[in-house]
């Protein structure tokens, strides 16, 4: 099976083959500004690995699609009742308040149409699910704005985690790389990806993401802050899980029951 790198940072993209990752977070990726020492020791002091972060605007993109803004890594970890999980289902300390809301999501301009028939489908899924936290798209504003990702980024699409209550505001998307010949439902899973961070999820496989990316073990991070289990869900791999780090090629990802379980029991 192909990987479909969507969430992590990618290699060099052949027009031939196309590795993605939910999040871009299995391809080698060149460092293209130094991280310091300091930022290395923040990044790792919220639970997150430094191996390949990369100097963006803003702040450092780590695990290859996941924004950690400069005022996050300023910020104190909170300790509070964390466990670090293995292969569950997981959240970060950082959640969407204020519930029952609706969180508004528009898709610029700059994103092909194709992007907004995959986005109508990803809020169909988390709606379906009747949770306390409901998705809307508008065509202006939007708490969460989807927009193409900067000319030769090296990840298909990244995204950040909540802040003060509020979701992360920005899916940024490699649509040159990604492109519109996947369909509908494959975009619409790499979307539903971003917006799981965006809301406050990490990876599925935090503690072992070649389950999904394939090659060596990498563990994201081994610190108790940023990754808390979230009760029910399993202690071993969950093959489909929506929040995998990545994505076979083609693949539809719909949530199971398990994500299921982990959406309910936080919204």
């Amino acid at each position: 099976m192909k990987t479909l790198k969507v969430l992590a940072p990618l290699a060099l993209l052949a027009a031939t083959s196309l590795s993605l990752s939910s999040c871009s977070e299995k391809a080698n990726v060149e460092v293209k500004n130094e991280v310091s020492e300091t930022a290395v020791n923040q990044i790792k002091a919220l639970g997150f690995t430094a191996a390949g972060a990369q100097k963006v605007e803003g702040g450092y993109l780590v695990e290859g699609d996941i924004m950690l803004t400069n005022e996050m890594l300023a910020s104190a970890p909170d300790y509070k009742m964390l466990r670090v999980g293995q292969d569950e289902q997981y959240r970060t300390t950082n959640l969407v308040t204020g519930l029952p809301r609706t969180i508004t999501i528009r898709v610029a301009s700059t994103l092909p149409s194709a992007y907004v028939t995959a986005t109508d489908e990803m809020i169909r899924r988390y709606n379906a699910e009747n949770l306390q936290l409901r998705f809307s798209r508008v065509t202006s504003g939007g708490s969460i704005v989807l927009t193409k990702a900067p000319s030769g980024s090296s990840y298909l699409a990244s995204a950040g985690f909540p802040s003060g209550g509020n979701p992360y505001s920005q899916v940024l998307v490699n649509s040159d790389a990604l492109g519109t010949s996947y369909a509908t439902t494959t975009i619409a899973s790499v979307l539903a990806h971003e917006v799981g961070h965006c809301i406050g999820f990490r990876h599925t496989d935090y503690m072992s993401r070649q389950y999904s990316c394939g090659g060596s073990a990498v563990n994201e991070g081994a610190s108790t802050v940023g990754a808390i289990l979230i009760p029910g869900t399993p202690s071993g791999p969950d093959p489909n899980s929506w929040m995998l780090a990545c994505i076979g090629t083609g693949q539809n990802r719909p949530f199971n029951t398990n994500d299921r379980t982990a959406l309910n029991y936080l919204y």
